[in-house]
């Protein structure tokens, strides 16, 4: 036998996991390029429902949030079409694709589909792909946007091999008599619903959706429509990758219509990232079941002892006009301690602030709020008496960003924290501006109270920081807070969580996690216990009396 068919031989009667790496340099799976989606070359995206790629005649056309052209086009589901969809869910059993009694064959495939997408993604070819696909539709430095993309590749490399089954790991307590055991098993819902939002196109939908197949659930996944591009090229990947077909369905359509498949299918939970708003309404239709992420109005403390100027003000810079303030988890109200005042702390903040360009997209286009409005919320807040503005508040020059969408420096409010306090106040300053856009404020150590009542009137528990080595201030704000991703120390942020903690609000039932084992266990499964009661039956056992 040659040596050349020796090899093929071998090769062709290798496991698959050792011929996928013939596939790991590649693009196979693409059917777009990032770098041509253009208003002359269009992007088309298909949804995926009962193991088929389709294409419905209704298009929705997402126009460049750089310059208005109509770049995407979105083939969308309607009413009169989400027949198949809630035929795929009602299929799935209560039971759910797999359990630790059904089909734990699974359990592997999912190690084994997160290995290969982990080196895949994480391939500079793959990854510079995805990188540039998120800035296309949600534009940001590209440092932000592969930031995002190696945390998604790192999460599929923590969940290979067996540590897909690992989060089903189950325990046992010893009964009461011999033969007697009680087990405790991590339990999938079965059909499942995700509906992500446009800020993290890659990494919110995958760590969540990996999450629910890793517990043996069957979802129908939703992401906003302007960035949806951006999942339908992951979902291939997972294709390639050995994910079955029929295993996810991935719906385009406008709330409306995925709020009808929802009522319909009637999924046997549904996690939303999002909006208040939208998040309490999913809350009521669907009578409780429900797993939330919703808005984030973050603060952040710097405390009263003074430390490395320079790199606290690059993080607070970073935490509020990163991704041009378009994070859940962005600065939103900064407390300042006025010894920070003696210092160039607010000069500096206003200089790195200043600093951030369209050009690089270090700031950019915000896709939810116009500028109008972003302006209108500027002027509303400088009436409140002693309010000034610190810095930014304008449009932004020489640009040719839609004026559906938001386009203003970076911008930083002053308002005194007993203004914070009045009532006729309180709701418009913590108004959520998901934008470059924040407050700050200064206090005294006799005014901390005053300070932990502001925390204490917010709604929203997502992140928070306290820049300060204080034990005993640090002590005093964890006792008094219930931020659900809290940073503390001098290096304390409120953004960039990586996907080795973590992340999500506290203080509402219905809070989710993501990217941790503990927040996959939390949100995608519940408890079953099992008593096994084998016996033996006591010798000269007889009936008792009636009781």
């Amino acid at each position: 036998m040659s040596m050349l068919r020796f090899c093929n031989q071998i090769r062709n009667n290798a496991p698959h996991s050792l011929r996928f790496s013939r596939f790991i340099n590649s693009l196979q799976f693409a059917t777009v390029k990032a770098e041509e989606i253009s208003g002359s070359q269009p992007a088309e995206v298909q949804s995926l429902v009962q193991g088929k790629w389709i294409q419905d005649g209704n298009w929705n056309t997402i126009l460049d949030p750089l310059n208005g052209e109509s770049f995407i086009k979105v083939s969308e589901v309607d009413e009169s079409g989400i027949k198949p969809f809630v035929e795929s869910l009602t299929k799935c059993p209560k039971h759910g694709l797999h359990n630790p009694f059904k089909s734990p064959e699974r359990y592997l495939l999912y190690g084994d589909v997160s290995a290969k997408a982990g080196h895949l993604l994480s391939t500079p070819e793959v990854s510079d792909f995805f990188t540039k696909l998120v800035q296309r539709v949600s534009p940001k430095s590209y440092q932000q946007a592969y930031a995002e993309v190696y945390v998604t590749a790192k999460f599929l490399e923590n969940f290979s091999s067996d540590q897909v089954r690992f989060l089903a790991r189950s325990f046992g307590v010893p009964g009461n008599h011999l033969g007697q055991q009680s087990h405790g098993f991590r339990w999938p819902y079965g059909p499942v619903a995700l509906i992500t939002p446009f800020n993290f196109p890659l990494e919110i939908p995958v760590l969540q959706l990996m999450g629910a197949l890793y517990m043996g659930n069957k979802p129908v996944l939703k992401v906003d429509s302007k960035v949806c591009i951006v999942m339908e090229q992951m979902l291939r990947l997972l294709h390639a990758c050995g994910m079955p077909m029929e295993d996810v369905d991935f719906i385009n359509s406008d709330g409306g219509t995925m709020n009808k498949l929802l009522l319909e299918a009637n999924p046997r939970m549904t996690l939303f990232t999002g909006s208040s708003r939208v998040a309490n309404k999913l809350a009521y239709d669907l009578n409780g079941r429900v797993k939330l992420e919703d808005a984030g109005f973050d603060w952040k403390i710097l405390g009263p002892d003074v430390h490395e100027v320079d790199y606290v003000s690059w993080v607070c810079d970073q935490d509020a006009y990163a991704c041009s303030g378009q994070k859940c988890s962005a600065q939103s109200l900064l407390f300042v301690h006025e010894n920070w005042g003696k210092t160039s702390f607010m000069h500096q903040l206003s200089t790195l602030a200043g600093r951030r360009k369209l050009d690089d997209l270090t700031i950019g286009p915000v896709l939810t709020f116009t500028t109008k409005a972003m302006l209108d919320h500027k002027n509303n807040l400088l009436r409140i008496p002693g309010a000034k503005l610190l810095f930014g508040g304008e449009e932004l020059e020489n640009h040719s960003i839609p004026s559906i969408y938001g386009a203003i420096k970076p911008t930083a409010i002053f308002v005194p924290i007993e203004q914070i306090l009045k009532k006729e106040h309180y709701e418009l300053v913590t108004k959520e501006i998901f934008g470059p856009f924040q407050i700050i404020t200064e206090y005294k150590d006799n005014q901390i109270p005053m300070v932990l009542e502001a925390l204490e009137r917010m709604h929203a528990h997502l992140t928070a920081a306290v820049v300060s080595n204080d034990p005993l201030f640090i002590q005093d704000i964890l006792g008094h807070t219930v931020n659900g991703t809290t940073y503390v120390g001098l290096r304390a942020r409120t953004t960039g969580a990586p996907q080795n903690h973590w992340f999500g609000p506290a203080g509402d039932p219905r809070g989710a996690g993501i990217g941790t084992p503990e927040a996959i266990k939390l949100v995608w499964s519940c408890h079953r216990e099992v008593i096994y009661d084998h016996g033996p039956v006591p010798n000269n056992w007889q009936i008792p009396p009636s009781t």
